[in-house]
């Protein structure tokens, strides 16, 4: 595969719980990839089984900042998120290569 599809895992509270209660995990994948191809590189890097994956594309933020020169209003880039469900058994040690 010529282009990025995992950017990175989410590591949040949130993302722990999924992953302990219901073996799902949170990625940020690039907003261009279905879900077949984000299922083929989760199983690829992690060699596992995906039952299933969701997607959600969050919306851009616009976010400001206070300086000495005044008021700086930026804008945070939108982004997806894939919430890929494992078969009963399987996990990702996502912690491992730290």
């Amino acid at each position: 595969m010529g282009k990025l599809v995992l950017i990175k895992p989410v590591l949040s509270e949130k993302a722990e719980r999924l992953s302990e209660k219901r073996q799902q995990y949170t990625f940020i994948v690039d907003r261009k990839v279905n879900k077949l191809e984000i299922k083929k590189a989760v199983e690829a890097m992690y060699n596992v089984n995906v039952e299933s994956v969701n997607t959600a594309v969050i919306p851009g933020k616009i976010k400001s900042r206070n300086t000495k020169t005044g008021i700086v209003r930026g804008r945070k880039p939108a982004y997806k998120k894939a919430f890929v469900t494992l078969i009963k058994g399987e996990e990702i040690d996502l912690y491992g290569n730290i």
